[in-house]
Parts: structure tokens; sequence; C-alpha cells
């Protein structure tokens, strides 16, 4: 490879995905991708991405950006990027009109204009039962790719968390995406696993257990103040909520690995009364994460334990802001622009990037192989020329 691929990140968010494909690496420790342009709606997550990777990421609507005559689409060898997925969600109820199911139009406008060989797409796994991802695999058919999808899960690939997430990638020139996708397994849950599994090739050779919440933030200690501190990390982030005193009694009355249904029997004079007429179902409101285990699925409101299962596994407190960001693998280093509310909304709407990371290896894999088949028929066709 005579230089990295040029990438393109659109509704890049913070810049999860970004971040993995930029920390992949060949054996000679060279970068196998190169940011060249991105995009997003939102000016924090913008300004967050522009801090960690460049001054190349464009805030506002992909739509309007597309219809500027002013705007140039750079030349790149892939195009990544989730458009945002609420519109497939079952959390949304007006899923079925929800115009943002058709973002991924100008996501492939964009593969087109700027003659990436490699996309990769990331939504909910809801994508992969929808109509949509029928329309999406016919355009993409129709611009010369074949294309692969699969649900992964992030704890598969190191990740403190079990979290899934699918993958639409599409690779030119006859290669097929199956050849390198889905990546391995490098990680694999204690539970499932034996010794005949390790036989299969969906794992690399000596794969190791699931990480869990103890690996990710068993080490911090106790939160300090409510408001991000100007310090370098870890700390910046590692700071807690002003609860009440109900709230306070309402932690301590959930043990561990307990949830809102522990709370109604240990204190119900303190729990809402909507659960106590819920008497099914939000098995993981007011939970506890494990220490043993990977967290659940962080969303943009984990600092919220009447969101999910997102008290601290021994301290009667929600998790923080810089344990979040653990938990979906941003390094401590990683530079977050906004406020509170917009940093974890950019944590819990990331691709973790260890996650990113691997899918970054199948696609250099599959750019690779691509390359050396355009410079193949490039020789063919000097040869009988």
């Amino acid at each position: 490879m005579s230089s990295p691929f040029r990438l393109i990140d659109l509704f890049s968010g913070a810049g999860g995905m970004t971040l993995g494909f930029t920390n992949a690496r060949d054996k000679n420790g060279e970068n196998f991708f190169s940011p060249v342009w991105a995009n997003d709606f939102n000016k924090d997550s913008v300004d967050t991405y522009n801090a960690n990777f460049g001054e190349h990421c464009v805030y506002g609507d992909i739509v309007d950006i597309l219809n500027d005559s002013k705007v140039v689409i750079p030349e790149a060898d892939i195009v990544i990027g989730g458009p945002p997925c609420q519109g497939f969600s079952l959390l949304n109820k007006d899923r079925e009109i929800d115009p943002r199911k058709q973002l991924w139009r100008p996501f492939m406008d964009v593969v087109e204009i700027s003659g990436a060989r490699v996309f990769v797409m990331e939504n909910v796994r809801q994508l992969l039962s929808s109509a949509e991802i029928h329309e999406i695999k016919d355009v993409a058919t129709q611009l010369g790719f074949e294309v692969a999808s699969e649900v992964l899960c992030a704890a598969d690939y190191g990740v403190p968390q079990e979290r899934y997430r699918a993958f639409v990638i599409g690779v030119k020139n006859g290669s097929s995406p199956n050849k390198a996708f889905p990546p391995k397994k490098t990680h694999y849950n204690p539970k499932d696993f034996n010794e005949i599994t390790c036989l299969f090739d969906d794992y690399i050779d000596e794969p190791k257990p699931w990480r869990t919440v103890q690996d990710a933030i068993g080490d911090l200690p106790e939160p300090v103040g409510t408001e991000i501190r100007d310090e370098s990390g870890p700390l910046d982030l590692h700071f807690g909520r002003n609860p009440t005193d109900k709230s306070k009694k309402r932690y301590r009355a959930v043990p561990p690995g307990g949830n809102r249904f522990d709370l109604q029997k240990n204190a119900p004079e303190i729990t809402p009364d909507c659960w106590k007429r819920k008497k099914s179902g939000g098995t993981d409101l007011f939970g506890r994460l494990w220490w043993n285990r990977p967290s659940v699925t962080i969303r943009t409101e984990f600092f919220k334990p009447e969101k999910g299962r997102y008290l601290h596994p021994v301290q009667h407190r929600p998790i923080t802001h810089r344990e979040g960001a653990r938990l979906q693998t941003f390094p401590d280093e990683f530079q977050f622009c906004g406020s509170k509310i917009e940093i974890a909304r950019q944590i819990g709407n990331a691709v973790p990037p260890l996650l990113a990371e691997a899918i970054a290896r199948s696609a250099s894999a599959l750019l690779i192989e691509e390359e050396n088949y355009i410079i193949q028929v490039s020789e063919t066709e000097l040869l009988y020329s």
C-alpha cells in the first residue's frame, strides 16, 4: 500500500468510527486510513471531531451540502458512517413514517460522487429487517458494489459492552465482501464458549474472554463535583450528579445486579407509582451494572438510572461521563466539546472505536484486494495493447 486509504465519515458524530479506522494499522505500524472529509448536523459533534482529527469536518445538513454547487466532495477510497438510526429504532413509535429512514440516500450519493471503492454503513440491527435494506442493496448494486450485511456484538471485539449493531459493507470490481467480512471475533462470551468453538473460523487464534465493566472502570476513584473539570483525562469527565435525598435512598435500595423490581420490593414507599403499575418489561430500569460482565448498551442518557441499567456496580450513584466513554472504548485523552448533555449524547451515539477498528481491518483487506485487482487488469491491458 503506497499511502493510507482516503476516508470520508458521514453523520460522523464525535468520530468514533473515524477513531477506530485511524487506529487500524498494518504489521509495520502504518495507518491503513487517513480521514479527508466528514460531516455532521450537530455543531458540538463537529467541534469534537475537528479537535481530534483536524479541521475537515463540515457542519450542516448533508442534503443541503450536496445541493450547494460551491461544496466539493473530495475523492475517497472509502465512505463510512451511520445515518441517524432513530428512524429504524424500536423506541421510535413513528418509525414507519420517519424521514430519517431515507438519509441513507445522500450517504450513497457521496459514495458515488467521491468514487469510493468500499463503503461501510452502520445502524441499529432493525435496519436488516426493514424494507429500506433492500433499497440500499439495490442502489449499491446499480453503482457496481457487491454487498454483505451482518449484526455484530461489540463485546466480541473487545468492547466491554453488549451492544448489537448492523453493518452493511459494499466493495466494487467483482470482489466479494464475504472474503473479509464479518471480521473474526477477538473475544468470546465465557458462558457460551468451549474448546470446540475454537475450531471454527469465527474467531482469531487464542481469543480472549469478554472484557467486563470492572476491566474498563474499576481503577477510577469516586467522582468529584458535578461539572466538567478543567484538567486532562480521565478525571475531567469523572463528575457526579446532584441527586435528591429520595434518589439516594432509591440507589441504596437496589442490591448488586438488581433493578426497579428490587427497588419496589425493598422500598415500595419511594418507588414511583408508574413502576408499581407496570408489572412487566423494563427489567434494566434503575438497574445496577455487574462488575464481571460487559455493560448493557450505552445510550445517550446513560447518566440517568431511570433510563436503564446505569447504576454503578457497588457505589450508590449513576455512572459518570468518563465511565460511559470508557465503556464505549474512547481513550481518556480523547477531547470532547460541548455541554454535559451534548457530550453524553456524543458518547452514547458513537460506534465504539474498538468495534470500528475491527471493521476497518476488514475494509482494508477488501481495499487492498480491490487495488491488486485494478493493477492486474491494467497490466493485462498493457500486455495486449
